[in-house]
């Protein structure tokens, strides 16, 4: 049986039905889907999925990456994307484990290890997929197994987890990796950005507000923004407005205009046109359709 194989029946059965699915494993989410599902929004932390089983896509700007048993997919900031999951069924549900990245961990791990500085010219594209190899799927297995016995799960996730993390800082996503874990990477500074965007979006700023707290010119942090996120930083304000009110709306069951206003839209109809070219449906209808989805999607 394949590394592929074991991982993706650990992840089934370690899910307890279809949905999002958090673990005694510091960091580390199950997902399980058993149908393919439609314009899935998240501001997507930074995370290393692997999938078991199935395929999902996610879309970046004008850019699409799928990934499946043979690749799996880095996230290297808080970045709005749309995912899709295009291969699943009762038979054959959709089986990945999320890792979130922990930046000290990081950067500790890039230490000890004695690697040289992996720094690009510029900041590349917060997404990037790599082929799975068998050292880090194995790896993975080990991970989930640790499940069985809890007791075990202090002394020896944090070891495992350093493997893997180690494998991915040896491979050909290094940059992106460096850029989490060192603060004065270009990367670093457009992630400074994002964080401030992330704690003020609910009111207006200037470029120039912003590359300050970025410590950047307002020229190079706007190409650079839009490198990395595929997206103007005053279009990134305007999704992450967005996803919040969609959530005020169904996690508080709070009406549109509430909602709008909650996240800085002084506009009703500004929100509700702006919302469904975003979601593809005004709040009303679109609320009712992410009620409809399992558990843990519907807030995606």
């Amino acid at each position: 049986m394949t590394a592929a194989h074991l991982l993706a029946r650990s992840i089934d059965r370690y899910s307890d039905g279809d949905g999002l699915h958090p673990t005694a494993l510091p960091r580390v989410q199950l997902i399980r889907c058993s149908r393919p599902v439609d314009a899935l929004h998240e501001l997507h932390r930074p995370a290393v999925c692997i999938v078991a089983q199935g395929s999902k896509r996610v879309i970046l700007g004008d850019r699409i990456y799928e990934y499946d048993p043979r690749r799996y997919l880095v996230v290297s900031v808080d970045v709005p994307i749309i995912g899709e999951i295009v291969h699943a069924s009762d038979d054959e549900p959709y089986l990945c484990l999320r890792l979130d990245l922990d930046p000290a961990l990081l950067s500790a791990l890039w230490i000890e290890s004695g690697l040289p500085p992996a720094v690009e010219a510029a900041p590349g594209p917060s997404l990037m997929l790599s082929d799975a190899t068998a050292d880090l799927l194995d790896a993975a297995v080990r991970l989930l197994n640790l499940l069985d016995t809890p007791d075990d799960i202090p002394m020896l996730a944090p070891l495992i987890e350093r493997e893997i993390l180690y494998r991915l800082i040896k491979g050909e996503q290094a940059a992106r990796l460096y850029d989490i874990a060192h603060g004065e990477s270009r990367g670093r500074q457009v992630h400074r950005a994002i964080d401030w965007i992330k704690r003020n979006f609910r009111e207006p700023f200037d470029m120039a507000e912003l590359a300050a707290h970025a410590r950047m010119s307002p020229s190079a942090l706007h190409a650079h923004f839009k490198t990395v996120t595929r997206m103007s930083p005053l279009q990134y304000q305007k999704q992450l407005r967005l996803q919040q009110a969609r959530g005020l709306m169904l996690g508080q069951a709070m009406d549109a205009a509430s909602a709008g206003h909650a996240v800085g839209y002084d506009s009703p109809s500004q929100f509700s046109r702006e919302y469904a070219r975003l979601f593809g449906a005004p709040p009303l209808r679109d609320v009712a359709r992410l009620r409809e989805l399992p558990s843990g999607f519907q807030g995606s």
